[in-house]
């Protein structure tokens, strides 16, 4: 698909989409993102759990960082929309290191990062401190490379269960203020579906919220309401299209052919990859 817009323009009007209430799917291969973009979808996420089992191993640093930049270079180069990459915790430890990794990603035309605060080597989160170091580095890399980039900052505090319950809210606030003074624009707290504790978050960092879809998640005009400013998809998408390969697959071991007949036949399905 050609490009018709610059890196900076993509990142610039991704930061925009934020403005409004983004409703982000996510893709893990050229072919999902081409397919989305068809969809009608205003902006691109990835999903590092998707990738994962578009390759055969499970979500969690399982692949190689060369396999995951080639991988998003395929995405960008099939879509005209701005891409924001799942990077996990970049592959890096030190401030410098992730500075450096930063840069290479930047490389394959992103306009967003997602940047996890777990994944330290001497405990489930990086402190505050230096996790805003970390997202300062990232931000420093995107200066450098002159791109606006949309760092969303992911706090795993809810969902691994870190500190007292009751003080969770309090730390997820204070690390999203850290986040945003060192650069983040977003910040995403999975395992928090709590509507008023989301809009506290929105309102007391002043940063663009994102929530997941989950079964057990609020509607998205709950959430809209309530500030959050991005809805995601997760690895949800990519369970729908492997339980329908799975079914499929059975289906034709034991010769019911119904789903498949009814599929998009497959000179419809290639024009859509040959645009």
């Amino acid at each position: 698909m050609s490009d018709i817009r610059s890196q900076q323009e993509r990142a610039q009007l991704f930061r925009s989409l934020h403005d409004d209430f983004l409703v982000l799917p996510n893709a893990w291969d050229a072919g999902s993102a081409r397919l989305i973009t068809e969809a009608g979808a205003t902006a691109i996420a990835t999903s590092s759990g998707a990738q994962s089992w578009s390759q055969g191993v499970a979500d969690g640093r399982s692949l190689a960082k060369a396999d995951v930049l080639a991988n998003l270079e395929r995405i960008v180069a099939a879509t005209d929309l701005p891409v924001s990459a799942d990077i996990e915790n970049a592959y890096a430890d030190s401030a410098d290191d992730l500075r450096a990794t930063i840069a290479q990603f930047l490389a394959t035309g992103i306009a967003g990062i997602n940047l996890e605060d777990s994944g330290a080597s001497d405990g489930p989160l990086y402190d505050s401190a230096a996790a805003a170091e970390r997202i300062a580095a990232a931000r420093a890399a995107a200066d450098d490379a002159a791109v606006d980039l949309f760092i969303n900052a992911r706090t795993d505090v809810f969902l691994l269960g870190v500190g007292d319950e009751d003080g969770r809210l309090a730390d997820v606030i204070a690390r999203g203020n850290a986040y945003r003074e060192a650069g983040a624009c977003g910040l995403f707290v999975p395992g928090l579906l709590d509507l008023d504790a989301l809009g506290t978050v929105a309102r007391d960092t002043g940063l663009k919220v994102n929530a997941m879809w989950l079964p057990d998640a609020p509607a998205p005009e709950q959430l809209r309401d309530a500030g959050v400013s991005r809805y995601s998809a997760g690895t949800a998408i990519a369970q729908v299209a492997y339980t329908a390969a799975a079914d499929a697959a059975r289906a034709f071991l034991a010769g019911q052919y119904a789903a498949m007949a009814a599929s998009i036949n497959y000179f419809a399905f290639n024009d859509k990859f040959a645009k």
